[in-house]
């Protein structure tokens, strides 16, 4: 050691300075060095996910025989150490690295083969013994798949099951209160607002369906293809016991991919699983802007709804309150559109029996499940749950819109409707005034046929 607080290490390529107090190697400070692009180290769930993989083929290649049981010990309780998290500090390894995430992978492998050697008392190589059996290629792959499997059964579907729940709740609790639909933006027949968020919680439904189908290629994973899909240097059986591994370690039914060729030239699975991800981001969106819209005001805007009022709006217009929790999950669905564009251009880059954009794959597809958990979570318990409706502001824009004419349309056709509709628009009067002196319609009639709630059951307006 030096009396800078380096010691000296050595690879294949020769000696250099790691500081003293850090658990990796002279491979990972390599990467250090030559990589010191964003200062952005891999997520916390790609690194939890390394942990898993190595504690998981430590105990594969124990049961296969290949590894001695006491270093098979040591290397899983090492491995278990960093996928809790104990050890993050020793993984600074830059997002924007080798394509194939070598670095990171030898990152895994020698802070782990440091921790088993210390709890062990003699030598675990990082590569002899933690990456028996394993390549990059191979282990790289699979931790993408196992990170994105457990964040999202972790954090996503969860949170979307609760964003979902919520929004049910409401839509019961609001199936009577009636609005102005709007189509184009402009005033339309009727809804009820319980209809209205009725439609969002089955947009997040469908979401949470379409990332679990997504999930079941996910949990396909590659480890057992080591270097370029053949196995070499792994037994035939290797990848099927590491899924097992993984399947209790996790609760998440990780099997062996079909195709090991496919699983490593390719990052198809988590394309998909990110264009999925996208979808839900749209369904925020839309969801959103509806709460802003419907929010907006409180006297100049539609001011049909009053958001929780959570912090000041502004620091020049005292009391103005501003509808912060959508615009917030607003923002987080472009992050993630955005996101879906570098994995799909990452997923192109597939040549030959390897993709080499693995790390950014793994960086974005991660963060969008993170932030599309925390969004969703944000939008249930400090917007959706505790708006407050204006019922004055809806009876009074019902009672002003023309467009309930066309329910008269069965019984005085379209063209009449119309010219009732302009000349309510055009005098600023009301409907019901209108169509009594256009219409031999009795006001019984009128009143039947014009009732706002009655009209968002749809089908022909007084037919039995």
């Amino acid at each position: 050691m030096s009396d800078k607080g380096f010691r000296i290490e050595k690879d294949s390529m020769g000696e250099l300075q790691v500081p003293a107090e850090a658990l990796y190697g002279a491979q990972t400070q390599r990467a250090v060095d030559n990589f010191g692009i964003s200062g952005m180290p891999m997520p916390r769930r790609f690194i939890q996910a390394l942990g898993l993989i190595k504690a998981s083929t430590a105990e594969a290649n124990q049961t296969l025989g290949d590894l001695d049981a006491d270093i098979a010990r040591a290397i899983i309780g090492a491995a278990d150490a960093v996928a809790a998290g104990d050890h993050d500090a020793h993984f600074p390894v830059d997002v924007f690295q080798t394509g194939s995430g070598t670095s990171s992978n030898m990152n895994a492998n020698e802070v782990i083969a440091h921790l088993a050697t210390q709890s062990l008392g003699r030598d675990v190589h990082p590569n002899d013994h933690v990456n028996m059996s394993q390549s990059s290629n191979d282990v790289i792959p699979t931790a993408i798949h196992v990170a994105a499997a457990v964040a999202c059964a972790e954090e996503l579907l969860p949170a979307l099951d609760h964003l979902a729940g919520t929004l049910e709740a409401r839509a019961a609790e609001l199936v009577d209160v009636t609005t102005t639909g709007r189509t184009h933006l402009m005033d339309a027949m009727p809804v009820s607002l319980g209809q209205e968020v009725g439609g969002w919680a089955q947009q997040i439904r469908l979401g949470e369906a379409r990332v679990r189908d997504a999930l079941n290629r996910v949990q396909a994973l590659a480890q057992g293809g080591t270097a370029v899909g053949t196995g070499i240097n792994a037994r035939p059986a290797f990848g099927r016991q590491v899924a097992d591994a993984l399947s209790r370690r996790t609760g998440v039914a990780f099997r062996e991919s079909d195709n090991r060729f496919e699983s490593l030239s390719s990052q198809d699975a988590a394309v998909e699983l990110s264009g999925q991800l996208k979808v839900v981001a749209v369904s925020l969106m839309k969801i959103s802007n509806d709460l802003r819209w419907m929010n907006s005001g409180p006297l100049a805007g539609l001011g049909e709804i009053a958001l929780p009022a959570l912090q000041p709006g502004s620091s020049i217009m005292p009391g103005k309150v501003n509808p912060v929790i959508p615009e917030a999950v607003a923002q987080v669905a472009a992050q993630v559109i955005g996101n879906d564009t570098t994995i799909t251009v990452a997923g192109q880059s597939g040549n030959f029996q390897l993709n080499v954009m693995l790390p950014v794959v793994a960086q974005n597809l991660l963060q969008s499940i993170h932030v599309l958990a925390g969004g969703a979570r944000a939008l249930a318990d400090r917007a959706v749950a505790g708006f407050t409706v204006n019922q004055d502001r809806l009876e009074a824009a019902l009672g002003r819109n023309p467009i309930l004419v066309t329910a008269l349309n069965t019984v005085i056709g379209y063209e009449l409707g119309a010219t009732i509709a302009k000349r309510a628009y055009a005098e600023g009067r009301p409907l019901m005034e209108l169509a009594r002196e256009m219409t031999d319609l009795s006001d019984a009639d009128l009143e039947r046929l014009l009732d706002p709630r009655a009209l968002t059951e749809g089908g022909i307006p007084g037919a039995e």
